[in-house]
């Protein structure tokens, strides 16, 4: 049985330069960085965008106010659509992440940056090791693949964290949708021929502390624990709902995509968990963030 992410101790009166605040992960980093009592500053992509490196400069002067860190928690996130804007994925999860971290090298900012289990081909049996040779099978995958050669080769001090299958009690994610559509319908099918681990935000956000509290650098695997099939975590939402809807089996050829998806995506969390234990399991995180869910406790 997983245990909970212990709170940071050396958090608290850091400074740190927050992208992407307003997204689903973003929101959860906001959320635990204020707990830990860090001094944010969140930044817009009208202020800092990606895709514009000039912006990046900007943002993140010399004579800024000297960020701790700098998490990026932003990013180009349409799997499908990188299939036909291959380039605007490559500049914002790929060169842009890149220009941001030869920004934080040359400020002195440690950068925490968010990457993908779609980086890893889907061939695999056994869980990807963090050091597993990478070999996306899509756009999405690549642009990300860019990002994490661009990160590294700058030299730059950074804790990348690769996750899988984020949900949140906001936002638009496969679990909130489960939640709806089990109430609103008596039957549904779901894949059940992808396999990986969910990540709840929020566990990744408090995670992401403790890791930054015990000194952790490089690269790094966090999700939820356990792992489990589409079909699989569509039944727990359910049943964490109290829902009746039957949920039947399907394979991902009948429900084609526009970028293929990795068959096998589950991530070797064994390099963390020595560091901050053992991640709690995803049916437990799954009904806690369903619990929170504002006003029914479910998606509306």
């Amino acid at each position: 049985m997983g245990s909970p992410v212990r709170g940071p101790k050396k958090a608290k009166g850091r400074r740190a330069l927050l992208l992407g605040a307003t997204g689903m992960l973003g929101r959860a980093v906001a959320d635990a960085l204020a707990e830990a009592g860090v001094d944010v500053t969140p930044v817009g992509r009208a202020e800092l965008d990606l895709a514009r490196p000039e912006t990046i400069e900007a943002a993140i002067s010399v004579d800024s106010r000297g960020y701790d860190w700098v998490f990026n928690c932003a990013a180009y996130t349409d799997v499908d659509g990188a299939e036909d804007d291959a380039g605007l994925a490559d500049a914002i999860n790929g060169y842009g992440v890149g220009a941001l971290a030869e920004r934080c090298a040359a400020v002195d900012a440690t950068l925490i940056h968010y990457g993908t289990d779609y980086v890893f081909d889907g061939a695999g049996t056994a869980p990807y090791p963090v050091d597993r040779p990478l070999n996306p099978v899509n756009a999405y995958g690549r642009s990300k693949a860019l990002g994490e050669r661009l990160l590294r080769e700058s030299g730059v001090r950074h804790l990348h964290l690769r996750t899988s299958w984020l949900y949140a009690p906001w936002g638009n994610n496969f679990v909130l949708t489960m939640a709806r559509l089990t109430r609103d319908k008596d039957r549904l099918t779901v894949v059940d021929d992808q396999r990986g681990r969910p990540t709840s935000c929020r566990h990744l956000a408090r995670a992401t502390l403790e890791l930054l509290d015990a000194g952790a650098q490089g690269t790094l695997h966090v999700t939820d624990g356990g792992e489990c099939t589409w079909y699989d975590l569509a039944r727990v939402v359910r049943d964490a709902a109290g829902h009746e809807c039957e949920i039947v089996p399907c394979s991902s050829a009948e429900y084609p995509r526009r970028a293929p998806r990795p068959a096998y995506s589950v991530l070797d969390l064994s390099l963390a968990e020595a560091i901050i234990g053992p991640m709690a399991p995803f049916e437990k995180a799954v009904a806690r963030a369903l619990d929170a869910v504002p006003d029914s406790g479910e998606a509306s």
